[in-house]
Formats: C-alpha cells, sequence, structure tokens
C-alpha cells in the first residue's frame, strides 16, 4: 500500500482519542457552545477532508500535466532533508499566512476559528472553505506526496495532528508539567519549539488586556519557535479566563453559514466584519 493510505485512518484516530479523552474529562461539550457552534463545529469537520483530497488530487493532476518527470523525485532523499523541507514549506508557510489572517482583508475567512467562547479538539479544522482553499500547506503537502515524500510526509502529518490537537483541547497537558519540578526545566524548551495549550490557549483569548491573552502573536502551528524567531510569542503559562471574540458578546453569534463560506455568504448581523468589503480584525 501507498504510504499515504494510512494518513487519513491514523489521522482519525488520533482526533478520535482526542474527542474520547474530552467527553471523559466534560471538555467535548462546553456550556459556552451555542446552536450555531455545533452547526460550525460538525460541518467544518465533515468539509474538510473533501477540501484537503480535492486540493491534493489537483495538485497531482497539475503535476502530471506539466511536471510528470517530478513524481517520485524526492524519494530517495534522506528523512531529515524531507523534514527540513515539510518544516518550511509546510510549517512556516502556514505561520504567515495565520499571521496574515489576522489583518483586516483576510481575517474575515479565518474569524470562525476564533468565535468560539471556549477551546476544545472541536477547533481543530474550524475554519472558513476558503481559508483552506487557500492556505499554502495543503498544496505543499499535494506537491510532496507527488515528489514521493512517502512515510516521511505521513510521519510528520500525524506529529503535527497529534500538537495541534494537543494545543487546541480542554485537556491543559502541560499544567502539571510546569508545577512538577522534574520537568519544569523540559518545559522551557518544550514550549518554546511547539505549540502547547498555555502558548495556544493565549491565542484564542477574548482579551489581551489582561496580561495572559495574546490573540495579536503565538501564530505558530506546530512549531512555537516561528514566533520566538520573529518575535510574535507571548508565554506566560497561564490560560485565559475567557475565549472567543467581544463582537459576539455583544450582538450574538454569526450564521454558520456566513463564518464557513463567506464571501459567498455574508452577514446581515450589525457590526460584522462578514460583509463586503471585509470589517477589521480585532487589535
Amino acid at each position: 500500500m501507498n504510504p499515504t493510505d494510512f494518513q487519513a485512518p491514523l489521522g482519525t484516530a488520533i482526533l478520535l482519542g482526542f474527542i474520547a479523552a474530552e467527553i471523559m474529562t466534560g471538555g467535548f461539550r462546553p456550556r459556552e457552545a451555542g446552536p450555531e457552534d455545533d452547526r460550525v463545529d460538525l460541518a467544518s469537520l465533515l468539509v474538510f477532508p473533501f477540501v484537503a483530497t480535492g486540493i491534493f488530487a489537483i495538485t497531482w493532476l497539475a503535476c502530471e500535466t506539466w511536471w510528470p518527470g517530478w513524481q517520485g523525485a524526492a524519494a530517495e532523499w534522506p528523512w531529515w532533508a524531507l523534514l527540513g523541507a515539510l518544516l518550511i514549506g509546510d510549517d512556516l508557510t502556514h505561520y504567515w499566512w495565520h499571521r496574515l489572517c489576522h489583518t483586516s482583508r483576510v481575517w474575515p475567512l479565518h474569524r470562525a476559528h476564533h468565535s468560539a467562547a471556549y477551546m476544545s479538539v472541536r477547533l481543530q479544522y474550524r475554519n472558513s472553505l476558503p481559508f483552506y482553499l487557500l492556505m499554502p500547506g495543503l498544496w505543499i503537502g499535494g506537491l510532496a506526496i507527488y515528489l514521493g515524500f512517502g512515510w516521511t510526509y505521513v510521519a510528520y502529518t500525524l506529529v503535527k495532528l497529534t500538537v495541534i490537537m494537543g494545543a487546541h483541547c480542554s485537556l491543559r497537558w502541560d499544567e502539571k508539567l510546569y508545577q512538577w519540578r522534574y520537568t519544569r526545566p523540559l518545559m522551557w524548551l518544550v514550549e518554546r519549539v511547539i505549540s502547547t495549550p498555555a502558548t495556544h490557549h493565549a491565542h484564542h483569548a477574548l482579551s489581551q488586556d489582561d496580561g495572559i491573552g495574546h490573540y495579536t502573536g503565538n501564530y505558530g502551528n506546530l512549531l512555537f519557535f516561528w514566533d520566538i524567531l520573529f518575535g510574535t510569542a507571548v508565554i506566560t503559562r497561564r490560560y485565559p479566563p475567557a475565549y472567543g471574540l467581544a463582537d459576539d458578546r455583544v450582538h450574538g453569534s454569526e450564521k454558520w453559514y456566513a463564518q464557513l463560506y463567506y464571501p459567498l455568504f455574508t452577514s446581515r448581523r450589525a457590526e460584522s466584519v462578514l460583509t463586503l468589503p471585509p470589517g477589521k480584525a480585532p487589535t
């Protein structure tokens, strides 16, 4: 079998593991989640696999049409070279794409990810359709598959998936490790290398005026190191008291279809960024 045939079932198993853990601890059905949240979370979870598969198929077809001699060209590369290419081509580009999405023009495409007033693995794929269609990492992933990154690509995506789900989930796995004197020095390194609940929860905070929230930084996906490198990191080892968006608290939740399919659908709500032209990102 092709190594990429294992990617979807193994990724699904990781997701189900986090869901089971949140169900057992009460975090999968947070009291802050309203009907529109349920619709957004479910719709984005169901749509993402089709979007990713479609992008991979289009990339493969494009390569077969224009660069047929490239198929499997990287199959003999050492694993560390493949990993380095993925960290730059996928994770670093996602850092800059994520950072761009916190600017006014592109913010509406990413807003759905921040409109949840809770943290949960449910947020893993909670982004608009255009956000994923324009995300560089998916297109580069399709190219990596065509070039023959094979098991390295599969292992990379599964590790990345685990880290990102761990950073979004309601299980604060890092909290005890900060407190235990034997792991505290190790966590100094870990929190500067990968995304953790403390650093990523801060990115989803309702406010950044409390010394904890930092939604204009902490953009890292797999590697938090990019935030360290480019000066957008804030590390407090604390967790925000509230999540979500201030305008939702005032005007109510946006409709799920406007959140996921803007600009095909726009909002009729007062003071909404999901209009044409788009409104401003929070500052």
